[in-house]
């Protein structure tokens, strides 16, 4: 059974002291691949390093998180768009919108994700899309610049059914983690519903840790806890959810 952990900030400092038992524990439960997001130009150096450190094993992506898109975002830009022109990367990411903390930077945010889009589309890449308290409006986003060739993962998807079939209609997969295993993830039904056909697996880590973790440092190895609340959902066994989401991880970052 392989699994693929398609957005973790293993590099971050949280896992400074021990990412290489970090790393061992995950291929040892079956998590054999790890792609990186970037957030900010801060988190470039660790990351390169990490997937220099395990090649084959982790995978860098490039892109500004909304989250740190304030009055010096376009300097940020500037910076990966020149790692884009230098080497290639697993996708364009995490890239997006954030309302939850602080909408100074509303219009700033909505720049830079159309600006990462047209990088996503003119490179050939995935581009992975954070949408947190902003569901419609990324999904509005990435309907104005699909044009057949952009294809991506809304991460941490917690939206209705209604939404992740517009989601995947559009192209897009959904990064489904921690937050499945949540007591009120609010999950269930719509994984029910839509099948795993077009989900892919993620720990986000070191955040949204799953039961029985919650409130503690996640790591790639609890991406099992991921997969098995899944196979719940579906009424199907673990190792199908492997082989499912796996093949498409493989797919979109071919």
């Amino acid at each position: 059974m392989e699994l693929i952990d398609t957005h973790t900030h293993i590099y971050s400092r949280e896992f400074r002291e021990d990412i290489g038992e970090v790393i061992e524990r995950a291929i040892s439960g079956g998590v054999g691949r790890f792609y990186m997001p970037a957030v900010d130009s801060s988190s470039t150096e660790a990351m390169l390093a990490l997937e220099e450190a395990y090649p084959g094993i982790c995978f860098s992506m490039m892109g500004l998180h909304p989250c740190h898109v304030n009055r010096d975002f376009r300097s940020e830009l500037a910076h990966v768009e020149g790692w884009l022109e230098k080497r290639k990367f697993a996708a364009v990411g995490e890239v997006g919108l954030d309302f939850h903390w602080d909408t100074t930077y509303v219009q700033e945010q909505i720049e830079a994700f159309h600006l990462q889009a047209t990088w996503a589309r003119n490179y050939g890449l995935p581009l992975v899309i954070h949408s947190r308290k902003s569901m419609e409006e990324c999904i509005g986003l990435v309907s104005e610049h699909q044009d057949g060739n952009l294809r991506g993962i809304f991460h941490c998807f917690s939206g209705s059914e209604e939404q992740a079939r517009r989601i995947t209609d559009l192209g897009f997969l959904l990064g489904i983690g921690g937050v499945a295993t949540y007591k009120n993830g609010g999950l269930e039904p719509v994984i029910r519903a839509i099948g795993l056909s077009q989900v892919v697996l993620e720990t986000d880590a070191p955040y949204l840790a799953p039961v029985p973790f919650r409130g503690k440092r996640n790591e790639p190895s609890y991406l099992t806890r991921v997969a098995e609340k899944l196979a719940e959902f579906t009424g199907t066994e673990v190792s199908e959810v492997a082989r499912i989401t796996t093949e498409n991880a493989l797919k979109l970052f071919a």
